[in-house]
């Protein structure tokens, strides 16, 4: 069992950065893979980035790549997710995932544990 706390998010403008951390307790996150997904009202929950148990694996959305770093600090049992030229369609509740599966998936259901989330607003 590994509990998830997302912090970092906040109001910012067009083109600012916000670094997101996901600190997990219970457990070592060493033998789990991570990801961020991000949630507007009224749509599906959105994947952002993954990143493997290994760190060999980092796959992105489309929509944030180049722009999104999705990083762990297995010692720090912490996942982060850099944020550099936010644009206003960044806005969303940011979600926190962690998942057994050794290859980081892209797919919601494939995680097993999720934060509570952290909303991102930038205005334009």
């Amino acid at each position: 069992q590994v509990q998830l706390v997302e912090s970092g998010g906040g109001l910012v403008q067009a083109g600012d950065s916000l670094r997101l951390s996901c600190a997990a307790s219970g457990h070592t996150l060493r033998s789990y893979s991570m990801g961020w997904f991000r949630q507007i009202p009224g749509k599906e929950r959105e994947f952002v980035a993954a990143i493997s148990w290994s760190g060999g694996y980092i796959p992105y959305a489309d929509s944030v790549k180049g722009r999104f770093t999705i990083s762990r600090d297995s010692a720090k049992k912490t996942v982060y997710l850099q944020m550099n030229s936010l644009k206003p369609e960044d806005t969303a509740v940011y979600y926190c995932g962690a998942t057994y599966r050794a290859v980081a998936p892209t797919k919601g259901y494939e995680f097993d544990y999720w934060g509570q989330g952290t909303q991102v607003t930038v205005s334009s």
